[in-house]
């Protein structure tokens, strides 16, 4: 139990600290004195809007749990920062050209993503980056600045290359970028024929890799890019061709997330060196691209971590423009213009998962009988022995004993050796024994190996409205760790841990992986649940997640919410999407919906023939189905 001193004096300032959410947080989001997480969008933290108080307006508005929220604010204001950032390095080091951000949308693709990212990021000629065919045909169509630039990666077939060969006829900046030796032959053949001189790029294979989940993008066995010597082969051939003024980029891609400054520099060190070496060769150049890579801090720890930075935005920049600008100026070779494809860091924040609990399965050691016979099965009295004998000096020893004789009376139980009664009754010691060494292991300084899971053994399972696998992926497949608290009530003392279960049958479906304290845990601290309704967040969701979704148990979209916050503290309801219907996934599978209802509709009139349902329950049931069909995919009230 908790003591009640504890539960009086927990305030707001220990749940801050206990989720991490402004080491996380960015300043975009903390806890209001009534306990609820709120979004200070503007540096003028007084303005804040509760997360608790959007709900209740999603609710009022017909919409139910799960919700993807948008935050328009804080997309527009990671870009200004991006920008703003590096153009305050340019005029410290006295950089002698600028800079140009494009964003990937393959991050997440989402059209009110690159609408507001073209509309806002306009007034800082903030392009692009497509990596195939319909992401180049949204570029187009959607950039709404000609200043800004297209980069174009990823294969290309004739039909990519004459699209972008028409942006560059219709003055649009679209880059070339060759990730293969074979595409340079196809550029040119198309631009001979279509009469436009080609802006092209080379995507090149740097020895420098980065740490972390995407390190295999970058170093010499990385998938895509040139190696040296097939960079000078397409230098030869333009030289050859006359066109050698058309080489004026050169791109390389290190990683999604890089956490080390040093891995940063490094690579931006090489790539300069190569760069001044082009320019060497009578390539005109004039642009640098150095990939994506600027990270996010989930973990909020600023450590290389891979789910972390050792940096900050300001030195990460101070470093790109210093090592260029001195690795040009040792070579008196003109300053490029510095291009970043920031996905990642661009749209993180502006997303958070919102999720309702629906259930919780509490892990609460059973009372046992207030009297036990000697005469139960001495395996039993010896398992009753360990628990009457912890401490905090034997508790990894009654730990090794409690694990040795609950595998013993299985082992009796499956040769019929002890009943069923009694294997619940060892089961019933066996879990008071953890317990008790649970509480016991906190008294120790140096807690052994063995016993450092075994919090998550007895945390509760709370039954959450939403799927991992359509809208965390990364947190199923690759560990990704996204900041996950209570969005209220964190005024009150969290009494439970617990791991948070997902409503796809599949034990995979689940999160166990959780900021705290600035370490990882495996469950959760939150408070108890009462039926009432009770929501959590999973923030920084805005990178990928949207769009790597699968439709695992047909679970679909869920429903999208959009606010901007106006500088007075209100907010608009931007944009509202529903989710999807049952119908809508079934589709994706290749089900016709119109054609199941008919199924289901003579199936139902059969039964009436058959005197199994009335006319009047056949129409309930027909209702219900139809409503099922076309209803949400998640659990409704």
């Amino acid at each position: 139990m908790v003591k009640k001193e504890i539960l009086d004096r927990w305030t707001i300032e220990h749940s801050v600290d206990l989720y991490g959410i402004r080491n996380w947080g960015k300043g975009y989001f903390n806890v209001s004195p009534g306990g609820d997480v709120v979004i200070t969008p503007f540096d003028d933290k007084n303005i804040s809007v509760s997360i608790r108080d959007i709900i209740d307006g999603i609710r009022e508005r017909g919409m139910d749990m799960p919700v993807l929220l948008r935050l328009e604010n804080l997309l527009d204001a990671q870009i200004y920062e991006l920008n703003k950032s590096f153009q305050d390095a340019i005029d410290t080091f006295k950089y002698q050209s600028h800079y140009r951000g494009v964003y990937p949308i393959k991050v997440n693709q989402q059209q009110q993503i690159i609408d507001e990212i073209t509309r806002f990021g306009s007034k800082y000629h903030h392009g692009l980056e497509a990596g195939s065919k319909a992401e180049l045909i949204a570029a187009i169509s959607m950039l709404k600045d000609h200043e800004s630039f297209i980069i174009c990666n990823g294969y290309k077939d004739a039909e990519f290359i004459d699209l972008g060969l028409m942006a560059v006829k219709m003055g649009i900046n679209c880059f070339f970028v060759i990730e293969m030796p074979n595409e340079l032959p196809l550029i040119l053949e198309r631009a001979v024929e279509m009469n436009v001189t080609p802006l092209i790029g080379v995507r090149l294979k740097l020895s420098s890799k980065a740490g972390g989940h995407w390190s295999d993008s970058g170093g010499d066995r990385s998938i895509f890019g040139l190696n040296t010597t097939q960079l000078i082969q397409v230098v030869d051939t333009l030289r050859e061709r006359g066109m050698l003024d058309c080489f004026k980029l050169l791109h390389y891609h290190l990683g999604s997330q890089i956490p080390n400054i040093r891995d940063i520099r490094s690579a931006v060190m090489e790539a300069c060196r190569i760069y001044v070496e082009l320019q060497k060769e009578g390539a005109a150049m004039g642009y640098l691209d150095l990939g994506g890579g600027l990270a996010v801090d989930y973990d909020g720890s600023k450590t290389n971590y891979m789910n972390s930075m050792n940096y900050s935005l300001t030195e990460y920049c101070h470093d790109i423009v210093e090592v260029i600008m001195s690795t040009c100026d040792d070579i008196g070779v003109p300053h490029p213009v510095i291009i970043t494809e920031s996905g990642r860091a661009t749209v993180a924040y502006y997303s958070v998962l919102l999720f309702n609990v629906l259930d919780a399965t509490r892990f609460e050691a059973m009372p046992l009988p207030e009297t036990i016979n000697d005469t139960e099965h001495e395996q039993i009295i010896n398992l009753l022995d360990v628990l009457k004998t912890v401490k905090p000096k034997n508790v990894q020893e009654c730990f090794n004993d409690a694990l040795y004789y609950r595998d013993v009376i299985h082992q009796l139980f499956k040769h019929g050796d002890i009943s069923l009664r009694d294997r619940s009754l060892a089961e019933k010691i066996f879990w008071n024994i953890i317990n008790v060494i649970a509480l016991e292991k906190n008294k120790m300084k140096l807690i052994p190996p063995e016993l450092e899971g075994i919090d998550s053994a007895i945390a509760d399972i709370y039954y959450c409205n939403f799927s991992v696998f359509q809208s965390l992926p990364d947190a199923w497949a690759i560990g990704q760790i996204f900041p996950t608290m209570p969005i209220h009530r964190l005024n009150e003392y969290p009494c439970r841990n617990a791991v948070l279960a997902d409503i796809t049958c599949d034990c995979d479906g689940k999160i166990d992986r959780f900021i705290s304290d600035n370490e990882i845990r495996n469950c959760i601290p939150l408070h108890d649940f009462n039926d009432n309704e009770y929501y959590i967040g999973v923030f920084l969701v805005g990178a990928y997640q949207e769009t790597l979704g699968d439709l695992h148990n047909l679970m679909g979209d869920t429903n999208v919410v959009s606010i901007r916050i106006n500088e007075k503290g209100d907010y608009d309801f931007v944009r509202e999407i529903d989710g999807d219907s049952v119908a809508d996934v079934l589709s994706y599978v290749e089900y016709n919906p119109k054609l199941l209802l008919e199924q289901f509709r003579a199936k139902a009139e059969r039964a009436v023939r058959d005197g199994l349902i009335s006319v009047s329950e056949r129409r309930k049931i027909m209702k219900a189905y139809e409503s099922g069909l076309y209803g949400y995919t998640y659990f409704e009230k």
